[in-house]
């Protein structure tokens, strides 16, 4: 679990036994759990979600919510007809919502923004560059995704990659304490802020995000948190356990908490934003426009949501967070927990799997994300293989983590930097296989999975056979025979023609 104080301002709803029992309930309320794709052989099989890290399946009670919500559906910025009236509450009570999932105090503010944690990135690395442009450095870890990497480079200036600690079997774990404490000390004059992941997109890892809050503070800098990995996973407080240790940004991707077409969200300190114009501006964040000259509000987070809100999207969201501290995030991180520890059993026992990172929860703490290859196997290979024989989901590559991932393959040397001798083909493009969970795996799930991959292990030779490289240079690889046309299973256009010619 990440090292929180409350972790969370929802009350859980109910007894322990209750919220066990709308768990249960909730496992099987997600869009696209029973739909089915055709396999090589000719039939068809409900496909085994396991890409949760990339998107999360949507949460049907949130949309029920929804959907009655829209029923009152009004543009926001006006309270004199009804409609309008009650949009403008429930936007409002969707950013409380999201301020108490992780225990945001009074002082923060919460900000819908773009589609995920990169447009928020983006936003903060350009607010906190405005507002200190004397400190110009940016202190991050090398397992971060290149949301929480890239934007600080373009923003801010010079970004120093801290390195990983080895856990006792040698696997890469959290980030390394000491290298950081080094690095923060060596920059202290310059350092902006400390970016850190809460959790690994690419080995699930948990960092103590608290502890590098307080000596990122100790040294005048800030903290800026990624939890797009573990927003949906784990219990999260910006707060700590005081002032020192909290966190001065955090932000999620909605899209990784069951509620895609919902936005990304800031939750930052108020006085980051105070002084500054707003990055973005337009219609519904002035007091007072003139042809020479306009007036920005004071108030947050108006001030900073410039244009028509994603209302659908932001509704969802809240209600999918509330729906989850309802039930409580401390039952979601142990119903994880122990489908993970089944996961790494059923995955270490195959012959010629190898799993990356630290993967003895007893060792490092982490969330379901489970990244491997098998011998003699293209990655691109095995994630087809799956799909096309097996009907699993999982995906392949590099998760947006090229560094870290190549450093893993030992295709990096310790600064991330290539190595004279790395080579990168059609077949030998480096990447890795992930396989991760969400509210509606259950052990089935794992072993499925973890059945299909001990056939592919069993049998490399002759389903490598029935393959070929796609030869664009990503690493996939295509069946020789067998197609599935995304078009032949939904067609936007075909959609449209069937309903017209229905009326």
């Amino acid at each position: 679990m990440l090292e929180t104080a409350s972790a969370t301002r929802i009350e859980p709803l109910g007894s322990r036994r209750d919220r066990h029992t709308r768990l249960e309930a909730l496992r099987t309320a997600f869009t696209g759990l029973d739909t089915e794709y055709s396999l090589i052989d000719g039939s068809t099989t409900p496909r085994t979600y396991l890409d949760s890290a990339a998107s999360t399946l949507r949460c049907t009670v949130a949309d029920d919510i929804v959907e009655r919500a829209l029923r009152h559906y009004a543009n926001t910025h006006s309270e004199l007809h009804a409609g309008a009236r009650i949009m403008t509450h429930l936007y409002e009570q969707a950013h409380e919502i999201v301020g108490a999932f992780v225990d945001a105090p009074d002082d923060y503010t919460t900000v819908f923004n773009g589609s995920g944690v990169t447009g928020g990135l983006n936003r903060m690395a350009r607010v906190l560059a405005e507002r200190r442009p004397e400190r110009d450095v940016v202190i991050t870890t090398m397992m971060e995704h290149h949301a929480n990497d890239l934007p600080h480079r373009k923003h801010v200036g010079e970004v120093v990659h801290v390195p990983l600690e080895k856990d006792p079997d040698g696997e890469a774990g959290r980030v390394d304490m000491d290298a950081l404490r080094a690095a923060i000390d060596e920059h202290a004059d310059r350092l902006n802020y400390v970016a850190v992941t809460a959790a690994s997109n690419v080995t699930g890892i948990v960092n103590p995000v608290h502890e590098v809050a307080r000596l990122a503070h100790e040294a005048g800098g800030l903290c800026v948190v990624d939890a797009a990995q573990s927003a949906a996973h784990v219990p999260l407080s910006v707060q700590g356990h005081g002032e020192d240790e909290a966190l001065d940004v955090l932000c999620m991707s909605g899209h990784k908490i069951y509620a895609p077409g919902s936005p990304g969200v800031i939750v930052a300190r108020k006085a980051l934003f105070e002084g500054l114009e707003p990055q973005e501006v337009g219609g519904g964040i002035v007091d007072r426009v003139e042809t020479g000259r306009y007036e920005i509000m004071d108030e947050l987070p108006e001030r900073e949501e410039a244009g028509t809100p994603n209302l659908p999207g932001a509704l969802r969201l809240a209600a999918t967070l509330q729906l989850l501290g309802r039930i409580g995030m401390d039952l979601v991180e142990e119903d994880e927990r122990a489908l993970t520890q089944y996961a790494l059993e059923r995955f270490e026992a195959i012959d010629g799997l190898k799993i990356y990172g630290s993967h003895r929860l007893e060792v490092a703490e982490r969330i379901g994300v489970i990244t491997f290859n098998l011998d003699d196997l293209p990655h691109g290979l095995v994630a087809a293989v799956l799909n096309d024989y097996f009907g699993v989901a999982m995906r392949n590559e590099c998760f947006c983590a090229q560094p870290f991932v190549r450093q893993l393959l030992g295709r990096r040397g310790a600064s991330g930097e290539a190595t004279s001798d790395e080579e990168c083909g059609p077949e030998t493009q480096p990447g890795m296989v992930r396989a991760s969970l969400g509210l509606y795996n259950t052990n089935d799930d794992v072993d499925t999975a973890a059945e299909a991959l001990s056939d592919i292990a069993a049998r490399p030779d002759w389903y490598r056979s029935k393959y070929r490289p796609r030869l664009d240079g990503s690493g996939d690889w295509v069946h020789r025979t067998f197609e599935h046309p995304p078009a032949s299973e939904f067609s936007l256009v075909d959609e449209v023609d069937a309903w017209l010619q229905s009326v």
